[in-house]
């Protein structure tokens, strides 16, 4: 094995008893991210396939340089995280493609070009959330996305860890509604998107 095949991966706990992050020292998605909740959604993921296909795998969250596992409360961590570490390193030592071209929207490249140029209040929301909050929500192992800002209100997607983290509320409130509130004066509340 040569010094370019050999995968570093870490574990980090995560908020949500129920996600580990599984740290790699490659990059799987740089740049964007992608949270499949259940096996049926996984069709365009090799990477998700795959760990569903261990029975205690409850969601897989893919982003830059880390994998996000949801488990199956009746498993403990300590039983399970070898053998997901191993399926995590195998993968990516076989050099197949993580995520299928297709499940990328086309938008993503230039609206990295873009940012910045308006300053309209979406897009200080979204700046913000990109340069503040996002790199904080991937370091626990889960990912806050922009849906929606109409009448005040700021709509987030709760992916990965976050999505059933039991102190994603105080989150939502304390911290991003409240740095939202400060920075752009139009921003009234900040709520989760209903499942």
């Amino acid at each position: 094995m040569t010094a370019e095949t050999i995968i570093d991966i870490y574990t980090e706990m995560t908020p949500n008893p129920e996600s580990l992050k599984f740290v790699t020292d490659r990059h799987i998605l740089p740049n964007f991210q992608l949270d499949f909740k259940t096996k049926e959604l996984a069709a365009g993921s090799e990477l998700a396939k795959t760990l569903f296909e261990i029975p205690f795998v409850n969601g897989v969250f893919i982003a830059n340089n880390f994998v996000t596992i949801t488990k199956n409360p009746e498993y403990d961590w300590f039983e399970i995280t070898p053998e997901l570490k191993d399926a995590v390193k195998q993968f990516l030592q076989s050099g197949k493609k993580p995520v299928d071209d297709a499940l990328f929207p086309k938008d993503v490249l230039q609206e990295q070009k873009s940012e910045g140029a308006n300053q309209d209040p979406e897009s200080k929301i979204k700046e913000l959330l990109d340069k503040y909050v996002k790199p904080a929500v991937q370091g626990d192992g889960g990912h806050i996305e922009f849906k929606s800002f109409e009448n005040g209100t700021v709509t987030l997607s709760l992916q990965g860890s976050c999505s059933s983290c039991p102190s994603s509320t105080l989150t939502l409130k304390s911290g991003i509604e409240g740095l939202l509130k400060r920075m752009v004066p139009e921003v009234e509340e900040v709520v989760a998107e209903a499942e």
